[in-house]
């Protein structure tokens, strides 16, 4: 099984002593840059902090939460590889039969995993469990109608399309209808968000989901707010 991985939290003056380390072109348009600081990294998109390799509890318990009660030989789909954490506690939480397919629209994501951030993944992408599609996560759900088991989400700051405007199809009563036919009865729907949303609760019921909502302590100060995630069950 993975572990999870843990990791201290930096000082603040290694959060304020970025070093660009690399950029990623961002199909469609817009640009990530990947810094270091001290021993830690953080991907940024322009001014938003998409994820730091020092907060990652909500990332992790995006797929604890949803695959707690998952059948022997589950086939899940995550959106967005970002540092690896949900994958991994993907990973710890599946059986040996499962299999996991993370769908990444920035190339330049697999390739940190890689290089930069390999000491992140460890062996998670070679695990026989995972495979890696480099491509548009919306693609997979409306190609593979009943194919999945649980569809995790974590490819924007929340459920809009802050990365790219694309991305607003996920989000949307039509895109969520198309999730709820890529899973199999029973299935869930998780999504990661950065702010709560009380619109998008509404619009997952309206789109014949049965909701819950959590509240994920991003385990820093009183400045940075809970992380929310909804679990969403097909009927």
């Amino acid at each position: 099984m993975a572990a999870i991985f843990e990791a201290a939290v930096p000082s603040r003056a290694e959060e304020r002593a970025g070093l660009l380390v690399d950029t990623a072109e961002i199909p469609g348009g817009g640009e990530l840059r990947l810094l270091r600081h001290g021993t830690h990294f953080e991907i940024m998109f322009g001014n938003e902090q998409l994820m730091a390799s020092w907060s990652f509890r909500s990332e992790q318990a995006l797929a604890t939460l949803a695959l707690g009660s998952l059948g022997e030989r589950p086939r899940i789909l995550i959106g967005g590889l970002g540092m690896g954490f949900t994958l991994a506690a993907a990973l710890a939480a599946l059986s040996d039969h499962a299999s996991i397919v993370v769908a990444e629209l920035v190339p330049k994501i697999v390739t940190w995993a890689g290089s930069h951030l390999r000491h992140l993944f460890g062996d998670y992408l070679e695990d026989p469990r995972v495979s890696i599609e480099v491509r548009d996560v919306h693609d997979l759900i409306v190609e593979q109608t009943g194919g999945f088991d649980a569809i995790l989400l974590d490819v924007d700051n929340g459920p809009d399309g802050l990365i790219s405007l694309a991305n607003e199809r996920l989000y949307s009563p039509w895109g969520l209808r198309a999730a709820l036919a890529a899973l199999r009865p029973g299935g869930v729907l998780a999504i990661w968000s950065a702010y709560p949303d009380h619109s998008f609760s509404y619009r997952l019921r309206a789109s014949g989901f049965d909701v819950e909502e959590f509240r994920v302590d991003t385990d820093r100060d009183e400045d940075n707010p809970d992380h929310t995630i909804w679990l969403a069950t097909a009927g």
